[in-house]
């Protein structure tokens, strides 16, 4: 038994090393200019949009900062920052909504 499993193992093939997901994600976060937080490895965290990127690293802009070139082997996550889902903005429009009630 112990020799059928080994060989099933040995049969299957490893799983593709690019699937294209990334370059998709990354274009869609540069083409809408989505702002994020890039954190890094060393725990600094950096915010900006994604102007460029290739397939060693990303050129985060930044407002009133300089622009960085950011090797992806440094990057730890890319959190997407104020992208609102409709349920948040019909809750945001009540909580305004409530305060202008208030207010009168």
């Amino acid at each position: 038994m112990a020799s059928e499993s080994a060989s099933r193992r040995s049969r299957k093939s490893p799983p593709p090393g690019d699937t294209g997901q990334e370059a998709a994600y990354l274009r869609f976060l540069s083409d809408q200019q989505v702002p994020i937080t890039v954190k890094l490895r060393d725990g600094e965290s950096v915010s900006g949009w994604i102007e460029y990127f290739d397939e060693r690293m990303i050129r985060l802009t930044r407002e009133g900062q300089p622009n960085l070139f950011i090797y992806k082997e440094q990057i730890r996550t890319i959190t997407e920052q104020g992208r609102r889902t409709p349920k948040n903005d019909a809750t945001h429009r009540a909580s305004e909504e409530h305060r202008e009630t208030r207010r009168d």
